[in-house]
């Protein structure tokens, strides 16, 4: 693969992520920010100060959520797109497509849902304020374990696909994942600060809407960049009609 079309991918990777990212911040306006908004509510019916607010609400909930979200999406789009470049043709006998849509699923699983069941995102209101260092560092330990992780099974894979043959490799590599994720989900520090009296069904539905905007983000992603890689790597040839509209040269 040559430098210009890893430039190619890359920028279909960043305009894929782009797109997706718009998918999601419709999902994350209108399924995430009521909930947000309601658990700024308990918040500040339980707090005994109040704070001075820097950014109006208004402002977070539009502004400041499409510049994340969509800066997420692009940030994201590119990494993916190098991702794929050196992906492609490692992992088995798969088209762009395949291999743009079982990498997005991929990162969805890893980089999100694994870290998600043992540290699922809080809305505000929970959550000590004091312990956010260490919060975030539990979590961002739990997403390096599932990257490597996940490396690591992927190399086994291959490895033992020559002695196994790819089912059973398979099988054998996502076993060992599921198992040392286990043990790193019962061994690490399980963090519950959830107040007292903050609504479960409210926690509950925040969490949901995290899952569903990052699902809309990464699914969107796939297909978005699965089709134009496809086309990048593998462009129809001319047609009949179109090779008699173009005239002949003298």
């Amino acid at each position: 693969m040559n430098s210009a079309t890893v430039r190619g991918l890359l920028l279909r990777g960043m305009l894929a992520g782009l797109a997706a990212g718009v998918l999601a911040l419709i999902v994350a306006y209108f399924l995430g920010e009521p909930s947000v908004d309601k658990a700024i509510g308990f918040e500040d019916a339980h707090a005994h100060e109040h704070g001075t607010e820097v950014v109006s609400r208004s402002v977070q909930s539009t502004a400041g959520l499409a510049t994340g979200v969509l800066v997420h999406g692009v940030a994201f789009g590119g990494i993916a797109a190098l991702a794929f470049c050196f992906t492609l043709g490692r992992v088995g006998r798969f088209g762009p497509r395949a291999t743009a849509l079982l990498l997005s699923g991929g990162a969805l699983l890893v980089v999100y849902v694994v870290p998600f069941l043992k540290y699922p995102a809080n809305p505000p209101s929970v959550g000590d304020a004091g312990t956010i260092g260490r919060r975030t560092a539990l979590y961002f330990l739990m997403l390096l374990l599932s990257v490597l992780l996940a490396i690591a099974a992927t190399l086994l894979g291959r490895r033992l696909a020559s002695r196994l043959g790819p089912w059973y490799a398979t099988v054998v590599a996502v076993t060992a994942f599921v198992v040392v994720i286990g043990l790193a989900y019962a061994f690490l520090p399980v963090v519950d600060e959830v107040p007292a009296g903050f609504p479960a069904t409210l926690l509950w539905r925040f969490r949901l809407s995290t899952l569903a905007v990052q699902a809309v983000l990464w699914g969107g992603f796939g297909l978005l960049f699965a089709e134009s890689a496809e086309r990048l790597l593998h462009p129809k040839p001319a047609t009949a009609a179109t090779a008699k509209a173009v005239p002949a040269a003298h």
